[in-house]
């Protein structure tokens, strides 16, 4: 029997995700690799916009672009892992995704309370292992 592969995964297990994103072209791109999959996409544009709808919403997985206006994604991380704490609630995997891939800024990502990183552009494939690799630790029951 054939290896389950990523998007095979993700077609089967109905997602919420949280993409905080800036940039039309990126939220436009990731839209459309996740068109044929069970995931169900929330954008918000930026930091203080993915914290309100963290705040409404109960997310399997958030992927938070880092550099965005007003609130950029590590304070959007730290903010959303404070009311994690504050709410008693388990962390949500936080995927940052960065034009920068210097040592330096994983280590700051990793700092700010994200889980896993990946760096601009994105390939397909990999955002798809990425994510199903955090969708099999996500409890069904929600």
């Amino acid at each position: 029997m054939p290896e389950p592969t990523a998007s095979r995964t993700l077609t089967d297990a109905p997602l919420d995700i949280l993409v905080a994103e800036d940039s039309e072209s990126n939220r436009m791109l990731i839209e459309l690799y996740f068109q044929f999959t069970a995931c169900r996409l929330d954008f918000a544009t930026n930091g203080i916009k993915a914290v309100e709808k963290f705040h409404d919403k109960k997310y399997d997985i958030i992927l938070m672009d880092i550099q965005m206006p007003g609130m950029d994604g590590y304070e959007a991380t730290k903010t959303i892992r404070e009311l994690e704490r504050k709410e008693g609630k388990p962390p949500v995997p936080i995927v940052a995704l960065t034009a920068n891939a210097f040592d330096e800024d994983r280590t700051r990502c990793e700092m700010a309370g994200c889980t896993d990183f990946l760096t601009k552009p994105i390939a397909k494939k990999v955002l798809f292992e990425c994510v199903a690799r955090y969708a099999s630790a996500t409890p069904v029951d929600k």
